[in-house]
């Protein structure tokens, strides 16, 4: 359990929070628990707080893509309050999520999909998490390319014999 006197995560809270750290994407999913995420959900999110003293802090330019799981119809709560905390994390939610409504008809007892239409939607939300996260880490290397050449542009000149 995150507990704010004692910040330092061990064990598998740690390995979720450099886990979480180390991803340029992730697929965030809960249940839908009295109209918003469940209770273990929200301690997950309590711990990726110590990434705050990181640089970049936080989820900085991290893409995540957002299910929800919910016995009746209306799954989007847990989608709306997951978005509310990527951004607070400074992430980047994917706008197509992925609602699963009437979720104990979706899965069989053993958790598999029986539902095709539900398996092309998480499908095509792992495409797309994939494809921007591809296009934010191809941007950072373009990003680092450039700022190696201006550092590199700032030795030569400082290097080169002074006009007079």
């Amino acid at each position: 359990m995150f507990d704010p006197e004692h910040e330092q995560p061990t064990g598998s809270a740690e390995r979720l929070v450099f886990a979480c750290y180390g991803a340029d994407g992730m697929l965030w999913s809960s249940p839908l628990y009295q109209g918003t995420i469940s209770g273990a959900f929200k301690n997950a999110l309590d711990w990726l707080h110590v990434l705050g003293r990181r640089e970049p802090p936080f989820l900085h330019d991290k893409v995540i893509g957002l299910i929800s799981a919910a016995g009746g119809v209306h799954g989007l709560q847990a989608i709306n309050t997951m978005e509310y905390s990527v951004r607070a994390l400074r992430g980047w939610a994917v706008p197509y999520v992925v609602p699963i409504a009437g979720a104990l008809g979706v899965f069989d007892s053993e958790g598999q999909l029986r539902d095709t239409s539900v398996r092309v939607q998480l499908e095509t939300l792992g495409r797309e998490v994939v494809r921007v996260a591809e296009r934010f880490t191809s941007d950072r290397s373009l990003h680092r390319a450039t700022e190696c050449d201006e550092a590199a542009d700032r030795v030569a000149g400082a290097a080169a014999p002074a006009e007079s």
